[in-house]
């Protein structure tokens, strides 16, 4: 695993695609952007098991992948 330290408004570029920004960091929350291609599947960690057999994330699923566009 790659580990990065990046600021507020500093960005992390995956391949020539992705691009993650951190946006905000409050405490010990932190909120990222994401810049990629709609068919770039992107999801929370705790839900990458579940939405392989769980068809009730799909609405959340798609709301995720929409923020990402």
């Amino acid at each position: 695993m790659l580990v990065l330290s990046r600021k507020a408004l500093q960005s992390v570029v995956i391949g020539q695609d992705v691009k993650i920004t951190v946006i905000r960091v409050e405490g010990n929350q932190v909120r990222i952007g994401i810049e990629a291609p709609g068919d770039v599947r992107i999801l929370r960690g705790e839900l990458v098991d579940e939405s392989e057999s769980t068809p009730s994330l799909a609405g959340e699923l798609l709301e995720l992948a929409s923020a990402a566009s």
